[in-house]
């Protein structure tokens, strides 16, 4: 079975890549190898998007924002392992 893909689309125009080179790091560090890559797509046009296996998870123009690390990880668990516990990001809530 493959491993699932995320891909983090950010605007270049609007300076997003600092953020979302520390998503893909936060979502790294937590789901290390249960992810095939962690992809950072630059476009402009005010957009950031992160997708897992071409299924959104998160978008800033429908979500509003940015997701904070926990609300990212569990997004992203809930898509690829449901059942995994997320420790402390799961008492964020």
């Amino acid at each position: 079975m493959t491993q699932p893909r995320v891909e983090i689309t950010y605007c270049t125009l609007c300076q997003w890549l600092l953020r979302a080179g520390w998503m893909a790091q936060e979502l790294l560090s937590t789901f290390g190898t249960e992810l095939g890559s962690v992809t950072l797509v630059p476009t402009t046009g005010g957009v950031f998007r992160i997708t897992v296996d071409d299924d959104v998870v998160w978008d800033r123009a429908v979500h509003g924002g940015f997701p904070d690390a926990a609300e990212l990880k569990r997004r992203v668990r809930d898509h690829i392992d449901p059942d995994r516990p997320l420790g402390h990001a799961d008492r964020d809530r």
